[in-house]
């Protein structure tokens, strides 16, 4: 499984050089190599400055200021917990009556109250299909495919794959059949798991892919899977029978070793093929260790599982699961209906993303604003009273809880006490408000598939909003300088520049592309992110810009449109934004997709009669409120003249991943939203050169 042998080698010698502890006396050089830091009291020394020398002599690297003496690259309460396979072994005999994994969804279908397998069973049922594929000829080091969305099944598979040294291959459920074609092919996949929705998909180009020899249908009856021709030595069965197949022959465990791949990751990607990323099983315990330096979970914990198993941010949160004996309740497949799913399992653990989460915030600020005035009165009053509380250290009045915020907490169950964030920056209103609302511990974090998700995190009390925090104690970070577009160690009052990461948690490389790996792992070990961060004081780190996707408007500016496209989001009309310019134009356009409970408010509110959501999208006068309103909204974040968007298309669908307008981890398809809103960005265009014929240059 490698991606490139010599860069194997030299990131595993990095990887030893950084794990060595320095010498006794390097913890003062630590803290007076950082003024800023040593300034500050303890409780404010987020990460601390390296007594290293670089090649350049100017870019400093920060380490946590929790891990100030070398890395931490497994649990500090296990460290003979080296691999997943260990870690789950650990859960099985600690855990092994607690309930693990919970699910609603009946074999017939419906939808039911929650039932429980616990980690003791789980522990059997990882056996068995393990030995099952055993039994069918999958050998040791055989990459094995998930085709299916979160349920028990697929958690007990990877398990599974962990114990007999299997190397899993998630696919996301909403790939095409092209897409799933090349990473089956790419990967060489001997075997897939998958469900009967996806399982015509499959057949439709498994002939053409000779490496693949059994294919499980997950919730699949025997009777009624298709049966293949007598010429091939393809198999189709049933989750069921290779459970008890596996029953039935069970086989000793094959034990991985730390470095060896446990899955291969591959990115959904905004352009292009998808890029396998070998994460080690070294890579995932260094990860989850790093977190629990930070904050601890505990077996009385249930965490709601529904953000995509195929994603590094949901596997990792498993880990911790698994680590902690946390109960794991899978949503019914339907983000529609979450809620009920959240109401019903009662979840303390609740992890998601920025758009979700702005989606509650959008849901509970229309609530209040359409309450009346005493309520709206008595919402603000509350609101203010405990984020003061919160800022400045103190236990806010539980009244306010008992008036207010109860009812909001019992959206999500009433029992959240821990909420984290990630995949992409979240707005500091939002997070305080959730604060206030939910209360508990609210955490940012950031991380890549390349990092094995978590490289930096709040810490637990820190009040301070609009970072991700300081950097995961499994690994360095430094900000390298971008000329091009400004950012340099030198700036005032934080230096700036791009985020770079070296440490355990990096991954191995792009499965069978060296190319794509050494642009981004560099010789000395450190993986360049392409987004930009700076440092704020006591050592945290704040997101402000992305490198990748920029674009050069015609006067020569440079343009980096997911943060605009952040600031726009906060606008009462804007559910989701793409912005677009090219090096023909001077000025800069958007596609919005609307609040249609908002814009049904303002046309009420205006007394603007139409038939459907098309049509009010449609009418200037509609076009003008949101432009007036996203420009207030760029005022307020000081976007600069030329980042404003000149012209606006508003559309009454939301940009998902059924359209190719997302990834799975609600990124923009860029190249993608270019050709599908491709008319409405010439007409912008044609409308603005009529308009102003300076805006074409």
């Amino acid at each position: 499984m490698e991606s490139s042998t010599a860069a194997q080698r030299r990131i595993q010698a990095i990887n030893d050089h950084l794990l060595r502890p320095p010498p006794a006396d390097d913890h003062s050089l630590l803290l007076q190599s950082n003024p800023t830091a040593s300034s500050l009291p303890h409780s404010q020394q987020y990460s601390v400055v390296l007594p290293e020398r670089l090649d350049t002599g100017k870019w400093n690297v920060h380490r946590s200021a929790r891990s100030p003496r070398d890395l931490v690259a497994r649990f500090k309460d296990h460290p003979e917990i080296q691999t997943l396979h260990d870690n789950f072994v650990h859960a099985a005999e600690v855990y092994a009556d607690y309930k693990y994994l919970g699910t609603r969804v009946r074999d017939d279908g419906t939808v039911g109250e929650y039932t429980w397998m616990t980690f003791g069973e789980a522990a059997t049922a990882r056996e068995a299909i393990g030995s099952g594929l055993r039994y069918h000829g999958i050998k040791q080091g055989a990459c094995v495919g998930l085709y299916f969305i979160n349920r028990p099944e697929w958690v007990i598979v990877d398990n599974a794959c962990s114990a007999y040294s299997f190397v899993s291959v998630p696919l996301y459920d909403t790939l095409g059949p092209d897409a799933v074609k090349y990473i089956v092919s790419h990967a060489d996949v001997q075997a897939i798991f998958c469900v009967p929705q996806t399982l015509n998909s499959i057949l439709s180009f498994v002939s053409e892919i000779p490496t693949v020899k059994l294919i499980v249908v997950v919730g699949g009856v025997e009777k009624y899977l298709p049966a293949l021709p007598s010429t091939t030595e393809l198999k189709v069965l049933s989750y069921a029978k290779l459970l008890g197949e596996g029953c039935s022959n069970l086989q000793p465990f094959s034990p991985p070793k730390p470095d060896d791949v446990a899955t291969i990751c591959y990115t959904s990607g905004t352009t292009g093929t998808p890029k396998g990323a070998v994460l080690t099983h070294a890579n995932f315990i260094a990860s989850a260790a790093g977190f629990s330096t930070i904050h601890k979970f505990s077996s009385s914990d249930i965490h709601i599982s529904y953000l995509p198993l195929a994603h590094i941010y949901e596997r990792v949160n498993q880990v911790l699961c698994v680590y902690y004996g946390c109960g794991v309740g899978f949503y019914q497949g339907d983000n529609l209906k979450l809620v009920d799913d959240l109401a019903v399992l009662r979840p303390t653990i609740f992890l998601s993303v920025p758009r979700l989460y702005n989606r509650i915030y959008d849901g509970i600020i229309n609530a209040v604003n359409s309450s009346g005035f005493l309520k709206e009165r008595l919402f603000k009053a509350a609101l203010n009273s405990k984020k003061s509380a919160i800022m400045s250290g103190r236990n806010p009045s539980p009244m306010w809880d008992r008036l207010v915020f109860n009812k909001i907490k019992a959206k999500l169950g009433g029992r959240v006490r821990f909420m984290g964030s990630g995949a992409s920056p979240l707005s500091a209103d939002v997070l305080d408000f959730l604060r206030v609302c939910f209360g508990g511990t609210v955490l940012e974090g950031y991380g890549l598939t390349e990092t094995t998700s978590i490289s930096c995190l709040m810490d637990d009390g820190d009040t301070l909003s609009g970072h991700v925090g300081s950097p995961n104690p499994a690994c360095e970070i430094k900000l390298v300088d971008v000329p091009e577009m400004n950012y340099t160690s030198d700036d005032q009052p934080h230096p700036r520049g791009e985020i770079c990461i070296r440490g355990p948690t990096i991954f191995r490389g792009y499965y069978k592309d060296e190319v794509q790996t050494r642009e981004v792992i560099d010789d000395d070990g450190w993986l360049h992110t392409g987004d930009i961060g700076l440092w704020l004081p006591g050592g945290r780190l704040k997101i402000i810009d992305r490198k990748k996707n920029i674009f050069k408007l015609a006067q020569g500016e440079y343009i980096a449109p997911e943060k605009i496209e952040n600031v726009y989001a906060k606008s009462r009309f804007v559910a989701q934004c793409f912005i677009y310019g090219d090096s023909f134009n001077s000025s800069l356009v958007a596609v919005v997709a609307v609040d249609p409970d908002v814009l049904r408010a303002w046309a009420a509110s205006m007394g603007i009669k139409y038939d459907d959501l098309g049509e009010l999208c449609n009418d200037p006068r509609t076009r003008a409120a949101v432009l007036a309103d996203m420009d207030t909204t760029g005022r307020e974040a000081q976007l600069r003249g030329f980042e404003f968007a000149k012209a606006v298309t508003l559309v009454p669908e939301p940009f998902t991943m059924e359209n190719d307008l997302l990834t799975p981890t609600f990124k923009i398809k860029r190249p993608q939203a270019n050709t599908y809103f491709s008319k409405a960005i010439s007409n912008m265009y044609a409308e603005l050169a009529t308009s102003n014929p300076t805006s074409k240059l």
